[in-house]
């Protein structure tokens, strides 16, 4: 397919519109974020280079990202608009360009969007949300320093409880260890507290308690004051929450899906609602530019305006909706994959309507 004039100029409309209004919005949030967290800064005392490297340089990626959608269709329906506005769509469609070979450059813009995007969530974003993370727990953000009732499965077999970890100390509490064969148990580890020592990455067990399930009528029983035990459980387990998966990259979270899959571990949910954001969300920049163009190459009577409203509750509508979304995870009701690729699909299906409705 040759590429035409008119195809560098709406492409070029396209890229330098999105850009513009990705600089725009992002300055504006940026001195409304400064002004909301410049108490916190100030009474946590973050550093300057802190501020300005280690939070907002990361944070611009993943708004940038995280709000693609908006900043796409927004640029579609504005520039898109303002040709009809002036007639330049009637022309192109009266120079013989169909309509069909008019969406050519738009949809060369948003793969190029969706591929910026998809890199982003790959490989970028991923290592910027870990410095962005780290900056909020120290000098915005106050966590609990206990962790409560912890049940994993961490091997085949085993299974371990802790009543509480405490972070100050890095310290569990009531710690039990049970290993399960064949439907019976056959040994139970309990303590009052396990330390975790960083240079040995084992555990330091307090006052503990073993006991061995032999088959017949007598159990081996062993107890002592200390006892240094590996186990497959890292201090990174009680650490881990909601915002840990943002900044794992992709085969890190892959392995960690597994890994919470094979202990049982709800949380998994979190795992998985990311790693499916990270492939859908960039996929809308396709079905977004086609919605928007066909919803502004019209010229109106009220000029741009109204198309612009329309852009923006869209958008609004469906970044809600992938939000909203999740909550059938979170419930239960559906799997990661199905409710976070829902929106796409459901605006699909309106896109396509819009576009076989669309003058042409």
């Amino acid at each position: 397919m040759e590429v035409k004039k008119i195809d560098k100029y709406i492409f070029k409309k396209f890229i330098l519109t999105f850009i513009i209004a990705i600089l725009l919005i992002i300055g504006i949030v940026i001195i409304f974020d400064i002004s909301e967290k410049i108490e916190q800064f100030v009474t946590n005392q973050a550093p300057l280079r802190a501020i300005v490297f280690d939070y907002y340089v990361n944070f611009v990626p993943y708004f940038m990202n995280m709000f693609s959608p908006l900043f796409v269709f927004l640029t579609v329906i504005f520039f898109t608009s303002k040709m009809a506005a002036n007639s330049e769509i009637i022309a192109i469609l009266s120079s013989g360009v169909s309509y069909h070979r008019m969406m050519v450059p738009y949809l060369a813009g948003a793969a190029v969007i969706a591929a910026l995007s998809l890199g982003l969530n790959l490989f970028i974003i991923p290592r910027a949300n870990r410095d962005r993370v780290a900056f909020e727990n120290q000098y915005v953000k106050t966590r609990s320093a206990y962790v409560k009732d912890v049940h994993y499965q961490i091997a085949p077999g085993q299974f371990v409880y802790v009543e509480s970890f405490s972070q100050w100390n890095n310290t569990a509490y009531r710690l039990t260890l049970e290993s399960v064969e064949n439907n019976k148990l056959k040994s139970k580890l309990t303590c009052e507290s396990a330390i975790w020592d960083s240079t040995s990455g084992a555990w330091t067990l307090r006052q503990y308690f073993i006991r061995d399930y032999i088959d017949g009528m007598q159990d081996r029983v062993r107890s002592g004051p200390v006892r240094d035990t590996v186990i497959d459980l890292d201090i990174a387990d009680f650490y881990r929450n909601s915002k840990t998966v943002e900044t794992l990259p992709h085969r890190a979270l892959n392995q960690l899906i597994a890994t919470q899959k094979m202990r049982g571990d709800s949380n998994v949910m979190y795992a998985q609602i990311e790693k499916n954001n990270r492939f859908s969300l960039p996929f809308s920049a396709f079905i977004l530019t086609i919605m928007g163009v066909s919803l502004s190459s019209r010229k109106r009577r009220g000029g741009i305006g109204w198309n612009i409203a329309i852009g923006i509750g869209l958008s609004f509508s469906y970044i809600l909706f992938m939000k909203f979304s999740q909550m059938f995870v979170y419930t239960g009701s559906l799997s990661a994959t199905v409710a976070l690729w829902i929106p796409n699909v459901l605006f699909t299906i309106v896109t396509a309507v819009l576009y076989k409705l669309a003058p042409k």
